[in-house]
């Protein structure tokens, strides 16, 4: 019996990738070293993307004298670690826009189809002055039933509430004396106050 065999030209071995990438690695850039220089490592300040090519060993002990703020005095450390907060761009304080200019006005600003319209803020949030409370303007049906309660869209819901009831006392049919007229001007009372709540009045 042989201790060669057939088979074992069959059995397939896989490459160690780690052996490859040795062979293929240009040698180690540490004086004095022939190893294959299988690490990179930063060269340092300025030269960003530039890398020296070490062995396991060097690359340690090239890393653990490693000073990318070598040579630079401690104020600007300290402004490059402040700036690194915000990834070294510009900012300013909330509300001034910038550091040279004031805060822009931006109901004042004009641009694209919005340029034709002044824009509103009612509720003074870019600061242009002081809040104005708006108006409420009334609907037509809300316009009729107001003038049927004899009020104005200035109304309060207090006043409105106090309106009602003295109309309700008056038309009511206990108080009118039997008349018909007063009974059709109790039904749109009620009406017009039905509206005007649903329309938030009161």
């Amino acid at each position: 019996m042989t201790t060669y065999s057939k088979y074992f030209e069959k059995v397939r071995i896989r490459p160690d990738p780690q052996a490859a990438s040795k062979a293929q690695a240009p040698c180690c850039q540490w004086d004095g070293c022939n190893e294959p220089g299988t690490h990179r490592a930063p060269v340092g300040r300025m030269k960003e993307g530039e890398y020296f090519r070490f062995c396991f060993d060097h690359v340690r002990e090239y890393n653990k004298g490693f000073n990318y703020f070598s040579g630079v005095a401690e104020n600007d450390i300290a402004r490059f670690q402040k700036e690194a907060l915000t990834g070294h761009r510009p900012t300013w304080k909330m509300g001034t826009g910038s550091t040279s200019r004031p805060a822009a006005d931006f109901s004042q600003m004009r641009s694209g189809r919005a340029g034709y319209y002044r824009m509103r803020d009612p509720y003074n949030m870019f600061g242009t002055g002081t809040v104005e409370p708006q108006a409420r303007k009334a609907k037509p049906l809300e316009a009729k039933a107001l003038d049927t309660l004899g009020l104005t869209v200035k109304a309060t819901a207090q006043e409105l509430k106090a309106r009602y009831k003295l109309l309700v006392k008056q038309h009511h049919p206990d108080a009118n004396g039997g008349d018909r007229g007063s009974e059709d001007r109790l039904r749109e009372v009620i009406q017009a106050y039905k509206l005007l709540k649903q329309a938030g009045y009161c």
